[in-house]
């Protein structure tokens, strides 16, 4: 008989704990939730120029302008600093980290090192040829978006946008057929950095990016179905210095002080211009 009711006793408790199972899920998944909307927002705060290079952040101010509670704040103020957007203060705490252009120019040239390994990895790791047929979308949409109406080779002022997210699909499947979460990794850390990543491209450099962006593309493409590894690592690597003239036509440009991650730039920007 009281082995019946302890059975019983067991079972009545059984639902209690499965609801603290699920609250403890729910708790988790929230807290998840919130430190990425943290990090999201504080990034962008960053990058908007919300605070000046070597300007001590604190933590406290940040809990009150997020409206978020001290542990995300904490957790991302750290993801942050790895990212290379903060370093600490002497003392103590997080500020604001300025880049030279030569760090920036550093960075484009380590991104495309990183990419092109991942061109040489999908050439050596490809095990069908449809796996090319995401990079060969981009390449077809690409080449048919609306031209320039003085200039057919040229696309048009309306084209800038989709070419902006057709140019980041490619890069991300050209990293997707690296087939390594380490490759994927170690590309954010570059892709953080104001003015390295592979979608910074304005409207007033599109005219010359357009071209030859497409050329390497197809020649990536090309190298990567020939598992030709070594030469889709060099393209790849090349393709990655566009982004260097990409940041002297920003910089130079009377826009280029509005653009994300400017204001974190150690240079005068008017010097560009002259």
């Amino acid at each position: 008989m009281k082995k019946n009711k302890d059975t019983i006793r067991l079972a009545k408790k059984m639902p209690v704990d499965d609801e603290n199972e699920e609250q403890q899920a729910g708790a988790s998944d929230e807290a998840e939730s919130q430190t990425a909307r943290t990090l999201a927002t504080l990034r962008q705060m960053l990058l908007r120029g919300d605070f000046r290079p070597g300007h001590r952040i604190s933590e406290l101010s940040l809990v009150a302008r997020l409206g978020a509670s001290r542990t995300p704040v904490r957790l991302a103020m750290d993801r942050l600093a790895q990212e290379g957007l903060l370093e600490v203060s002497p003392n103590g705490g997080f500020s604001a980290r300025a880049f030279t252009i030569a760090e920036i120019y550093d960075a484009i040239d380590l991104r495309g090192t990183v990419e092109g390994t991942a061109a040489r990895w999908a050439a050596e790791r490809l095990s069908s040829p449809r796996e090319l047929d995401r990079l060969r979308r981009c390449c077809r949409l690409m080449e048919a978006l609306p031209s320039h109406p003085n200039d057919p080779g040229q696309p048009g002022v309306d084209s800038f946008i989709g070419f902006t997210e057709l140019n980041t699909q490619f890069h991300a499947a050209l990293m997707d057929l690296s087939k390594s979460t380490m490759m994927r990794w170690s590309l954010k850390r570059f892709q953080s950095i104001p003015f390295a990543a592979s979608a910074l491209i304005i409207p007033e450099a599109l005219e010359l990016v357009f071209p030859i962006a497409i050329a390497q593309h197809q020649a990536i493409v090309e190298a990567i179905e020939n598992r030709e590894g070594t030469r889709a690592e060099m393209i790849t690597r090349e393709h990655a210095r566009l982004a260097r003239k990409n940041v002297e036509i920003a910089l130079s440009h009377k826009h280029g002080s509005s653009l994300p991650g400017a204001s974190l730039l150690r240079i005068d920007t008017s010097a560009l211009a002259r």
